[in-house]
């Protein structure tokens, strides 16, 4: 794995972890009710259930990957595509994004607990891992220390991420309510989505 594919993997699950979804909803709702204070247990949660949802797509991948290369490629080819379809899903989302502040006080560890169940369990996490991943993986390189280093990566990302909304969200409320904002933000993604999308086409081309 070259230098590269690392830069090329942080650009882009930064840009989809700023993206808003269930868990940065959740999040931003916490700190709208209760602050800064929600900051570091919601954060540590995102970060365990990305984990938990990054660790069982690797093992899937991993598993893939050693059965057959032609599967692995055709995923990659997938994958590609399922980046534009959430650029374009994105970009119709226009500034549909609503946060209700969550005023209910529940301990640090449910809440804790709450992040990382709404972050690990939806269907969709494995899902998007599982299509994105392989874009920056070596077959040629092992698949174990490639593993550490994405997962260490976007688990480093994820957690600034959700700590950075929590806060955001705690002292700009209009901003993280404005539907205009939000729209600005999910058409700014999805076109660099749609770009990574085609990227990884073309990278897929002028390998074959």
């Amino acid at each position: 794995m070259g230098i590269e594919s690392w830069l090329a993997f942080v650009g882009s699950s930064t840009i989809l972890l700023l993206i808003p979804g269930p868990t940065v909803l959740l999040v931003v709702s916490y700190g709208l009710g209760q602050g800064w204070r929600t900051a570091l247990p919601t954060a540590v949660g995102v970060a365990l259930g990305d984990f938990t949802a990054m660790t069982l797509s690797m093992l899937g991948v991993g598993a893939l990957l050693a059965t057959s290369a032609l599967l692995f490629t055709v995923l990659k080819w997938i994958g590609a595509a399922y980046l534009v379809w959430l650029g374009i899903k994105l970009w119709q989302a226009g500034g549909s994004f609503s946060a209700v502040p969550r005023t209910d006080k529940v301990s640090i560890l449910k809440m804790l607990g709450h992040a990382w169940l709404v972050t690990a369990l939806n269907p969709k996490s494995i899902t998007f891992f599982v299509a994105f991943l392989p874009q920056f993986l070596n077959p040629n390189s092992s698949f174990l220390i490639q593993m550490i280093i994405f997962e260490t990566t976007f688990l480093t990302l994820a957690f600034a991420n959700a700590f950075g909304y929590a806060l955001l969200a705690s002292r700009a409320r209009g901003l993280v309510q404005s539907s205009r904002a939000v729209g600005i933000f999910n058409k700014a993604g999805g076109t660099l989505l749609i770009g990574a999308g085609v990227a990884a086409a073309a990278v897929r081309t002028a390998q074959n």
